[in-house]
């Protein structure tokens, strides 16, 4: 890699160097897409499950728990034609991956039962809810089950920005996206064409390629040609749009904020809330909701999940695993297999009696789970589609109880939809889940009724989840701290006797259904070469 990344380019300018000055003008998002296109990204490792040469037939492999993880590795080590078990607490399987619609029930860790009663054909995916384009694992189930899959708006210039605590006339006030990085783009552009044109740069740019830079200049921040002054652009909206005959004619373009203005009211700082890494524009998501994707595998291997089944104890010999777990009804039933893949997240392993050396134990405790939020609130009318024009996006806001809420990306132009009134996370997630199902409603639609004035009375219905409240999860994700990774991470990639941990805690990818995916692809040709090698 080294040697490609010094070779030059068109100009001399090699792609190390590229990639360095992508960094700095766009942050590590930027460098990484730039990596990403010379075919050097490091995003999902796989786009496709390992070969499992040979027969694993006459081997038993238990799997606990059926999230994407467990799913992946009954699938390939069923193929391979090992004898696999899922023993899946749930009466579903997918984990985390799943979608709240009429008649979805969840009951909390405090006790509180909530039932999804949006109307039929609507949904939340209140778990993980896109799907990037390098998630190559991901994508590859969605395409080998014929999984329908259709546009996820990730990022939308039409919506809105709200910062209650900036300063100056923009604060308080909704904001159009769009508005916000066409003014900072233009007068940054501005700043910098006048002073290279003045030599200000001429220490950065060759004498060459000083012209070539201000044209680029002109053309990014859409600026005059004769003084290189920014005088805004009709891409950043209308003050009055173009229409037919003369009235209203060519229309007229909207006139930028002053840069001053913009820097005080803090809005600039979600420009970098979406980057062409882990957040672009646009990215996938399954038709009908995101729990489409476990189906797809329970069509296929259904018949190997124990539902309702809780695992409360394992051992393990030289021989094998033996798991004791409790079913429906709470009869308590025996497996014995060859091998276990364990793929119970390490917040829920911790408290499962499992025969692990002290390390590996203090391992297993040592890493934390995000508290999360999400809830979904039934409009009665798409008033952001038909008053407002947004179609898809987020709204970015300042208020960490808030964070952001989000359009759907599915039944444009219909009558009735579902936004994500709230995505939360850590402290503002725990204290939003102390209140009661209704009190948080009421507390998203109020905040959305500061952007939207038609929000409140458009209002029907809802369903919330914190998932650090859900008792087979207890948090959104893995949060890897640096001492972890270095410590403890190392000791969980590999076996413990004939216990393998997958799930996308044993990922760089936690919180992505690719991280779960790609743990398991890695822990099945581990087993699997042992398997073979005995």
């Amino acid at each position: 890699m080294a040697d490609l990344l010094s070779q030059p380019m068109l100009g001399g300018l090699t792609r190390r160097g590229l990639i360095e000055r992508l960094g700095l003008v766009g942050g590590m998002g930027l460098m990484l897409a730039g990596m990403e296109a010379f075919g050097f990204g490091i995003a999902s490792a796989n786009a496709a499950p390992p070969a499992l040469p040979g027969s694993g037939a006459g081997k038993k492999v238990i799997i606990l728990g059926g999230g994407l993880a467990g799913l992946t590795s009954a699938y390939e080590l069923s193929k391979a034609g090992y004898d696999c078990t899922i023993l899946e607490a749930r009466a579903f399987a997918g984990g985390r991956s799943q979608t709240a619609r009429k008649g979805v029930s969840m009951t909390d860790l405090t006790g509180v039962t909530q039932t999804c009663d949006f109307d039929e054909g609507l949904y939340i995916n209140h778990g993980p809810w896109r799907i990037p384009y390098h998630h190559r694992s991901t994508l590859h189930y969605v395409k080998t089950f014929g999984v329908p899959v259709e546009v996820f708006v990730n990022d939308n210039d039409a919506s809105y920005l709200l910062f209650e605590n900036g300063k100056g006339p923009l604060a308080g006030k909704p904001i159009r996206k769009g508005q916000v990085a066409a003014d900072m783009r233009g007068h940054a552009a501005e700043i910098l064409a006048k002073l290279a044109n003045k030599g200000g740069l001429d220490d950065q740019i060759g004498a060459g390629d000083k012209e070539q830079f201000i044209a680029y200049l002109v053309g990014e921040g859409y600026l005059t040609k004769k003084d290189l002054a920014y005088v805004g652009t009709e891409g950043r909206g209308w003050d009055v749009a173009p229409g037919a005959l003369m009235d209203p004619g060519p229309g007229k373009a909207s006139t930028p904020y002053a840069l001053t203005d913009l820097l005080h009211s803090n809005l600039w700082k979600t420009l970098a809330s979406v980057s062409p890494w882990e957040q672009q524009r646009t990215m996938f998501q399954p038709v009908g909701g995101m729990d489409q994707i476990p189906k797809a595998f329970e069509k296929r291997i259904g018949n190997l999940i124990k539902y309702s089944t809780e695992v409360e104890k394992v051992t393990q010999d030289a021989s094998g695993v033996t798991v004791l777990a409790s079913g429906p009804g709470g009869q308590k039933t025996t497996y014995k297999a060859d091998f276990c893949i364990c793929a119970i997240p390490l917040s829920v392993l911790r408290s499962i009696d499992m025969p692990f050396s002290a390390k590996f134990a203090d391992a297993v405790g040592s890493v934390a789970y995000a508290p999360v939020g999400k809830i979904g609130l039934q409009m009665k009318r798409r008033f952001w589609e038909e008053d407002d024009f947004i179609y898809g996006g987020h709204v970015y806001t300042d208020n960490p109880d808030i964070n952001s809420f989000s359009f759907p990306s599915t039944g444009w132009l219909g009558d009735k939809g579902v936004i994500l009134g709230y995505y939360q996370f850590g402290a503002n997630a725990a204290k939003i889940s102390a209140l009661s199902p209704a009190d948080r409603a009421k507390f998203a639609v109020e905040f959305g009724q500061k952007v939207f004035p038609q929000y409140a009375e458009n209002y029907e219905k809802s369903f919330s989840v914190a998932w650090h409240l859900v008792k087979y999860n207890l948090g959104g994700w893995a949060e890897w701290d640096e001492d972890g990774r270095r410590d403890a991470y190392p000791i969980l990639c590999e076996p413990e006797g004939r216990i393998y941990l997958a799930g996308e805690h044993m990922s760089y990818l936690t919180g992505w259904q690719a991280g779960a995916i790609e743990s398991a692809w890695g822990q099945i040709a581990k087993l699997h070469k042992r398997a073979m090698a005995a």
